[in-house]
C-alpha cells in the first residue's frame, strides 16, 4: 500500500528560492572579452597605418620624395579607406560583423607585409607600387570602424557602451606607445623594410585568432542567459547579425539619404572629420615632426612619440568612464557624451603652444596634454553605436567613418604643403589646433539632441535609445 504525502509549499517561499537561484547565477563577462580583443586588432590597425611614418623618413631620403611628395604618398591610404567605407558598411549589414572583419584583417596584414618589398623597385615605379598598396590597405581596413561599432552596439548596455567604444578606440594611442619603439626599432637596426615584415605578419596571426574566439552574442558559447539579459535588457542589440550571413538583402540604400538628411548626424560627421586631422596629423606627420623641426633621431623619435601617446590612452580610458558616469547620473545621453567631447577638443588646442616655446621637454609636454584631451574626446565611435539604427548599423558606422576618413586624406597634404611652401611646422600645427575648435563648436551648436535614429521610407527620425 503507498501511502502519498501532499506537502503544500508557501508560493511566498517558492518565490523567495525562485529569486535566491536566479541570484545565485553569476553573470559572465564574455563581453569584456570582446572589447579587449576589439582593443588588440584597433592596435594593430593603428599601428600598420604608422608603418609609413616610421619608416617614412628613411624610406624618403632612398627614393628622394620632397615633403609634398611624402604629403600624398601618406594620403594614400586615405583615399581608398574613404571610398570603401560606405560599401563596407554595406556588406557588414548583409553579411555580419564576424566574417567581413575577419577578411578584412587578413587582407589589410597581407598588404602591409608586401609593402617590404618595395625595394625590389626604383624611381618612379617604386613610388607607384608604394603608392598602389597603401590604397590596398585603405581599401581592406575601411570595415573596421563600422564593424567595432557594430560589435559593441550588440554586446554592450547603453550604460557601459562609452567605456567600451572608448576603450577599444584608445588602441590607437597604445599602437603608439607600444609600437612606435618597437617599429623604430627594427627600421634603425634592420632597415624600414622589416617594419613592414613584422607588422604584417603579426597581423596575419591576429587574423586567426580572430576568426576563433569572435562570435555574436546569440551564438557565442561562454555567454550564459545572465549575461545575455542584462545586455539585452540594457538596450544592447543582441540579434543584429541573427540571420544575416547571406540571407538577407542587406540594407537599402536610400537609406543613404536618410541619414544624411539628420541634422544631429551631420554634426557628428564634421566633429569626427575635425577629430580625425588630429589623429593623422600624430600618425603621418609626427615622427617627421620631430625628427626634422625639432632634430631627434628616428630612434629618439620612436620613443619620445610614446608619451603623448601613452597621456592619449588615459584620456580614452577616462573620457569613456566619466561619459557613462555621467549617463548613470544624468540620464541624458547628450550631457553625458558632449561634455568630454567639447573639452577634449580645447585641450587639444595645446599643440598651438609648441610654435612658442624650443625645450624639447616643453614640446613633449604640450603634444601629451593635446594627445591626452584627444583620448578624452575620443567617444564619436559611442555616439555612433547610441544612434545608429539598427538595420543599418554598418552603413551608419560607414558614412560616418567615410567622412571622418577625409580628414586622412586633406590633412597630410596640407600639412606637406604648409613645410613644403614655409619650410617650418609653425602654420601645420595651427592648422591641426584650429581643427579640433571647430569639432567642439560642431558638438555644441549643430548636433542637438543625441538618440538613436529611426529610418522609415520616407526620412530619418530620431528615437529614443
Amino acid at each position: 500500500m503507498t501511502i502519498h504525502v501532499h506537502t503544500q509549499v508557501p508560493h511566498a517561499q517558492v518565490l523567495h528560492t525562485e529569486v535566491l537561484a536566479a541570484d545565485s547565477v553569476r553573470r559572465t563577462r564574455v563581453r569584456l572579452f570582446i572589447v579587449l580583443m576589439l582593443f588588440l586588432v584597433t592596435t594593430i590597425n593603428y599601428a600598420d597605418r604608422a608603418t609609413l611614418s616610421i619608416a617614412g623618413t628613411a624610406l624618403s631620403k632612398e627614393l628622394q620624395l620632397d615633403p609634398i611628395a611624402l604629403g600624398y604618398v601618406f594620403s594614400a591610404f586615405s583615399w581608398s579607406y574613404v571610398a570603401a567605407q560606405v560599401p563596407g558598411g554595406w556588406l557588414l549589414d548583409r553579411f555580419g560583423s564576424k566574417w567581413v572583419y575577419s577578411f578584412s584583417i587578413l587582407i589589410w596584414s597581407a598588404f602591409t607585409f608586401m609593402q617590404g618589398w618595395i625595394g625590389f623597385f626604383a624611381g618612379v615605379s617604386a613610388i607607384a607600387v608604394l603608392f598602389a598598396l597603401r590604397l590596398s590597405v585603405g581599401l581592406a581596413e575601411a570595415p573596421s570602424f563600422p564593424a567595432n561599432a557594430r560589435i559593441v552596439a550588440a554586446w554592450f548596455p547603453g550604460n557601459e557602451r562609452g567605456t567600451a567604444s572608448a576603450f577599444f578606440n584608445s588602441g590607437q594611442y597604445f599602437a603608439t606607445v607600444l609600437f612606435s619603439p618597437l617599429m623604430g626599432w627594427i627600421a634603425h637596426d634592420f632597415g624600414w623594410r622589416y617594419v613592414f615584415f613584422a607588422m604584417g605578419g603579426l597581423g596575419l596571426a591576429m587574423g586567426a585568432i580572430w576568426i576563433m574566439t569572435i562570435h555574436g552574442p546569440k551564438d557565442h558559447p561562454g555567454v550564459n542567459a545572465a549575461e545575455f539579459d542584462y545586455i539585452k535588457d540594457g538596450g544592447a542589440l543582441v540579434d543584429m547579425d541573427a540571420g544575416q550571413q547571406g540571407a538577407s538583402d542587406g540594407p537599402r540604400w536610400s537609406y543613404i539619404s536618410q541619414l544624411l538628411g539628420n541634422r544631429m548626424l551631420l554634426g557628428v560627421y564634421l566633429g569626427q572629420y575635425c577629430i580625425n586631422a588630429l589623429t593623422y596629423f600624430f600618425m603621418t606627420w609626427f615622427p617627421v615632426y620631430l625628427v626634422k623641426e625639432r632634430g631627434l633621431t628616428i630612434l629618439q623619435a620612436g620613443f619620445v612619440a610614446t608619451l603623448p601617446a601613452l597621456c592619449g590612452f588615459f584620456g580614452g580610458v577616462l573620457g569613456g568612464y566619466l561619459s557613462d558616469r555621467i549617463l548613470r547620473r544624468t540620464g541624458s545621453l547628450t550631457i553625458a557624451r558632449k561634455i568630454p567631447i567639447v573639452v577634449g577638443m580645447l585641450l587639444s588646442m595645446s599643440i598651438i603652444g609648441c610654435n612658442y616655446v624650443d625645450g624639447q621637454a616643453f614640446i613633449i609636454g604640450l603634444m601629451a596634454l593635446a594627445f591626452f584631451g584627444k583620448g578624452l574626446g575620443a567617444l564619436s565611435w559611442a555616439v555612433v553605436s547610441d544612434t545608429s539604427p539598427k538595420e543599418a548599423g554598418g552603413l551608419s558606422g560607414g558614412l560616418f567613418n567615410m567622412f571622418g576618413g577625409l580628414a586622412g586624406i586633406t590633412t597630410p597634404i596640407v600639412v606637406g604643403y604648409i613645410v613644403g611652401t614655409t619650410g617650418s611646422f609653425n602654420g601645420a600645427l595651427v592648422f591641426v589646433g584650429a581643427n579640433a575648435l571647430v569639432a567642439a563648436v560642431a558638438y555644441l551648436l549643430i548636433v542637438g539632441r543625441i538618440e538613436r535614429v529611426r529610418l522609415d521610407a520616407g526620412t530619418a527620425l530620431p528615437s529614443s535609445r
